[in-house]
Parts: structure tokens; sequence; C-alpha cells
């Protein structure tokens, strides 16, 4: 196992009607900025809980931020909050809302263009604190460092870490999953389960509660994933899947193990040129990355086979597509394609995500060894 070293200040209040215990985590005095999405929220109850926890506090609402939440939209917000001199951030939503309140966060308080954070390397400064109503489970932004940006004018999505944007608190009710669309149900579920992936698919340094926690994750997305879809309203299912989505993504199952991410970068030009939903990106590339990088990856993708799939017999080259095959049975069966030719692409998307490797000269992966030449095989892959 490698060094390293853990802290995380995220408050989490997990469970039902937790949302009523809003109001005693905000501090007197708070002026505050509820952003949400396009609207369920006001479909769905989850307005009107939060609406009456705020009662007596003053507050504003800005709807609007995108499923991939645009640089554009988020610096309207920024104004907002400098106009309205508001002081604490309250996102109501799934990972993209989560993702730009801690944009938001450090903006404010920057004094040139906030996108040096994503292409600059800018440290972050002071940030504007943010609390969490949690309602998509998929993204662990509610417990974590990270923050996922697109900006339409260049086209490019890019992502942030920084210690200082960690949510003060996040409130977890399972009931507010509910009236989720089935597909978002699905991408949610195929999403973390490749957070996972990104992490445990690498090689060993006998990190061992890492690789048995991640394996039980894993089996968790599979198992109630698959039973999500017949069981809808069941709670336990439910709560089962947003916590797991939490922890696949809040450092925990990361520390001193090698990551990859390489599907995660990938997949990100696909969203950005053909407005494919993220986890649909990840279900047609983790694949592809899998089979190009077997070799490097052998030990952990056999491992893998027989931890969640019972993957035992046979050479090791035929485990690792049986594991691999297995594993897109299951983006399958939750209804996500695996192949771009599925979602009607070909050729001319290998190109378009490779570009972007070759301009920036991005080497990604466990051991640096994925730039653009890389990507352009790995696609070949995925059509």
């Amino acid at each position: 196992m490698n060094n390293f070293e853990y802290h995380n200040p995220s408050k989490i209040i997990f469970g039902k009607e937790t949302i009523a215990r809003l109001s005693g985590e905000l501090p007197a005095g708070a002026r505050i900025l509820m952003l949400y999405g396009g609207g369920s929220i006001k479909h769905n109850g989850v307005y009107e809980q939060v609406t009456a926890a705020l009662k007596g506090f003053e507050y504003s609402e800005f709807s609007g931020i995108e499923p991939n939440p645009h640089y554009e939209t988020c610096m309207i917000a920024v104004e907002t909050v400098r106009r309205k001199g508001i002081n604490y951030l309250l996102a109501v939503g799934g990972g993209s809302v989560i993702d730009a309140a801690k944009f938001i966060s450090a903006a404010v308080f920057y004094d040139g263009d906030p996108w040096d954070f994503y292409t600059k390397g800018v440290k972050v400064g002071q940030t504007m604190p943010v609390g969490v109503v949690l309602t998509l489970p998929a993204t662990g932004s509610e417990m974590n460092d990270r923050s996922i940006i697109s900006r339409v004018s260049t086209n490019q999505k890019l992502g942030l870490h920084s210690k200082a944007i960690y949510p003060k608190f996040s409130i977890l009710d399972p009931e507010t999953s509910y009236s989720l669309p089935v597909r978002q149900i699905a991408n949610g579920v195929v999403d973390s389960f490749i957070h996972v992936a990104e992490q445990y698919l690498t090689y060993p340094v006998n990190a061992m509660v890492q690789d048995y926690f991640a394996e039980s994750l894993m089996r968790v997305f599979i198992e109630e994933g698959k039973r999500v879809l017949e069981h809808p309203d069941d709670y336990s299912i439910r709560a089962n899947l947003m916590w797991a989505s939490t922890n696949a993504l809040n450092g925990w199952i990361g520390l001193g193990v090698p990551q990859d991410w390489s599907s995660h970068r990938i997949g990100y030009g696909l969203t950005i040129d053909y407005d494919m939903d993220h986890a649909q990106t990840l279900a047609i590339v983790l694949p592809g990355v899998l089979r190009y990088m077997k070799k490097q990856k052998e030990a952990k993708i056999l491992r893998m086979g027989v931890a969640l799939f019972g993957i035992t017999k046979g050479p090791a080259n035929e485990r690792i597509e049986a594991t691999i095959q297995a594993m897109e049975a299951f983006f399958r069966h939750m209804g996500l394609k695996t192949r771009l030719s599925e979602a009607g692409l070909g050729v001319e998307a290998i190109e378009s995500v490779a570009r972007p490797f070759e301009l920036a000269g991005w080497k990604l992966g466990e051991h640096g060894n994925i730039s653009a030449k890389e990507v352009r095989e790995i696609m070949q892959l995925c059509l």
C-alpha cells in the first residue's frame, strides 16, 4: 500500500425525513442562494421540504444548472452572489448542481478568470461554504473535493480538485430519489460502479482494505442496481444505492492505491461533442480501455472476475474477456449501450475525442501511458 494522508470534513446526515434538519446546519445570519437544476425538485416534494426548513432565513433561488454544468451559467450565479451579498450556498440536486456550487464558492472570491482553476492549476483560496441536499446519487460530489465544469465557449469539460471545496454538510434522504426517471437511476448506478472501477482496475499494491471495500461496493451496484429497476419504491434498495454512490467517490477506496480515470477523461469528449450522458460515455469507453490495457491490468481484471462474476476457469486471456463481457452485460441490463455504433456514432468520433489529448499533451492512466495515439486505438475497440 502506498503512503497517504486523508481528511474529509463533510458532515453526512443520512435517512428519512432528514431535510427537516437543514435549518440546524446553517449558521445564524446566513444569506443563502439555493441552487438547483431544471425544476424537478418542485414536482417531487423536495422544494417544499427545503423551503419549509429555510423559514426564518434570508434566501434567494438560482435555477437552471445544466446536467453538465456550464461555466457560463455558473458565472451568472457568481454575479448574483456578489450583487445580493450572499454568504452561503445550498445545492439542491445531484452532482451537477453540487459541482456548480463548489465552483461558484471559489469563483466568487477570485479576481481573475475562475477558469484558471481548471486550466492553469491556480490554487483555490477563500471559498464560500456549501451545503447539500442530495436528490440524485451518482457522483459522490456530496462528500468529495471535486468539481467538473463544462465551458461551452471553448468546448471543454475539465475537473478541479481542492480541499477548499468540500461541502460543509450533505443531507442524504433516499426517498428524494423515488421520482427519478429510469434513465437517471440506471445512469447513477453505472456511473458509481465505474467510479469504483477507475480506482480498482489498475495494479495490485496489497491494499486489502481498499480492494475488499471496492469489491463490496461494486457488488452492491450490481445486485441493487438490478433490483431497483424492478422495485423502484423500495426504501432499502434506494438507501443502499445512495450510500454506496457516496462511498464510491468520497476518497476512501482510493487511499494508497494507483488510480486510472482515463475512461472519464476520454468520455468527457463524447459528452462535449455529442451531448451524450456521462454514464453512457463511461459504459462505452471503459470496456475499450480494459481490452486495450488488459496486460497491465491483468491481475486486477482477473480478481474482479472472481469476486464479482465467479469467473475462475480457463486461460487468463479468456477469463479477462469473460469478465469484460460480464461487466458489459450488467451495463446493458441497466439499459445502457456499450458500443459507439449503438449510440449512432462511427469513426468520426475517434478523432473528435482524441484531438484534445493531442493539443493538450495529456498522458493519462495509472502509468501515464495513454496519450492521443492510445486514445485513438482504444476508441477503435469501442466501435
